[in-house]
């Protein structure tokens, strides 16, 4: 009897062991499938930590700020390597401001007399679509327009 019930201890341990190993192998699992489906502008906290100050006499700003956004990060420079038939080429994006408003995140891009944008769905896609992939968990684009006194928000949908 006393043989009995040893096998049974072990059997209990045994599933304890199994009930445990279970347990973490589906916490890495999940763990990893979290990563790896993770939208890959996920590091926007990093990305946008070099952003230059809001300079709070930017007439951009003010017009944000007035229209009810918050103004959370100036300028930003994203620097690019591009790599051309072996030949290494050197470029950049600018960021001019990103905004919030009722929780949501934008990216903001300001009209410039010398770069109008041609406001058709191939001419905001050329200018604008490289934004919304470089941040994708934020909502939109703004452009902002201070002149025209408009702020213009921009959304992608794929496969729609």
């Amino acid at each position: 009897m006393l043989g009995g019930n040893i096998g049974l201890g072990n059997y209990g341990d045994w599933l304890v062991m199994f009930i445990a190993g279970a347990l973490i192998v589906f916490w890495l699992y999940r763990s990893f499938y979290r990563w790896l489906h993770e939208p890959p502008g996920m590091n926007t906290k990093l990305l946008l930590s070099h952003a230059e100050d809001v300079l709070e006499d930017d007439v951009n700003v003010q017009f944000l700020e007035k229209s009810g956004y918050e103004v959370t990060h100036g300028k930003y420079r994203v620097p690019i390597t591009i790599d051309l038939d072996g030949t290494e080429l050197q470029s950049r994006l600018f960021i001019d401001l990103i905004a919030e408003k009722d929780g949501k995140h934008y990216i903001v891009k300001t009209a410039r007399e010398r770069m109008p944008i041609d406001w058709t769905g191939s001419g905001v896609r050329d200018r604008l679509l490289v934004y919304a992939l470089l941040l994708p968990e934020c909502e939109g684009v703004l452009f902002v327009d201070h002149k025209e006194h408009t702020i213009r928000t921009i959304t992608f949908r794929f496969g729609t």
